[in-house]
């Protein structure tokens, strides 16, 4: 109970808490804020659409958690080779106030052979942040599926200045997996750059967050693995970390 408690606690503070619905509102993003607060600490960021990013900034400011930062996404969710739509979108989010932006790598044109739009857009969308906001390029490592793909977005990413590469949107069948995770882990040590990583979709409990946290630990040195270089993405995941830490505090206080 206690590694699982230990997991859940350093979960919530590698998390980036999402909502990336197509009914979002004020509301349902004032909601995500608050749900941020918790008496466990807060999670990395926030992640919404850009058009709640200004929104994000208030209320979190509102609730004194100016230090949770707000990411958005771009190029979302298809991946599109239009570079320079990609660009504009990432340079409005950031002149919104975007702290980190998860931009959608073209995956399918990786598929199909295409090696250079990718860098291409990466490139592009990093100059955009400006050195203002962190560049987390998400490859679709469940849509790229042979190792091979993944290995091959990921060095693509990396090589293009790509802060973060993250596994998936969480809108398509697969997504994070601890197979995609090891490959993604290993190009990002192979490369010798700073680079971090982010696994989003799929992980929805305090025990699967241990899995990632000690596979990354294991390739990457515990030392490694804060937020400034690990993250899951989720929207359901807080809840289960929640009830997790709040049942192990009753044990605690019946041993007592």
């Amino acid at each position: 109970m206690m590694m699982i408690k230990q997991a859940a606690l350093r979960a919530i503070q590698l998390m980036d808490l999402t909502s990336l619905n197509n009914n979002d509102s004020p509301e349902t993003i004032s909601a995500l804020c608050e749900a941020a607060n918790t008496k466990y600490g807060t999670p990395a960021a926030i992640c919404v659409f850009p058009e709640m990013v200004v929104w994000s900034k208030l209320e979190l400011g509102r609730l004194g958690l100016g230090a949770v930062k707000v990411a958005t996404v771009t190029n979302f969710p298809e991946g599109s080779i239009n570079i320079q739509r990609a660009e504009a979108e990432t340079a409005r989010a950031v002149a919104a106030g975007a702290d980190e932006i998860d931009v959608v790598f073209p995956y399918r044109a990786l598929i199909e052979g295409d090696v250079r739009v990718g860098l291409q857009l990466v490139k592009a969308c990093k100059v955009a942040c400006a050195d203002k906001a962190l560049l987390k390029v998400i490859i679709e490592s469940g849509e790229l599926q042979t190792p091979e793909l993944i290995r091959q977005a990921s060095d693509i990413a990396i090589a293009g200045g790509a802060d973060f590469i993250k596994t998936s949107t969480g809108k398509v069948p697969v997504n994070a997996t601890l197979e995609a995770t090891r490959i993604m882990l290993e190009a990002i040590k192979a490369s010798g750059a700073k680079c971090g990583f982010k696994a989003a979709g799929g992980v929805r409990t305090a025990e699967d967050a241990l899995q990632y946290i000690e596979l990354a630990e294991s390739m990457m040195g515990a030392d490694w693995v804060h937020a400034e270089n690990f993250r899951f993405g989720a929207s359901s995941l807080l809840g289960n970390l929640l009830n997790t830490l709040n049942d192990a505090d009753v044990v605690e206080k019946d041993d007592y």
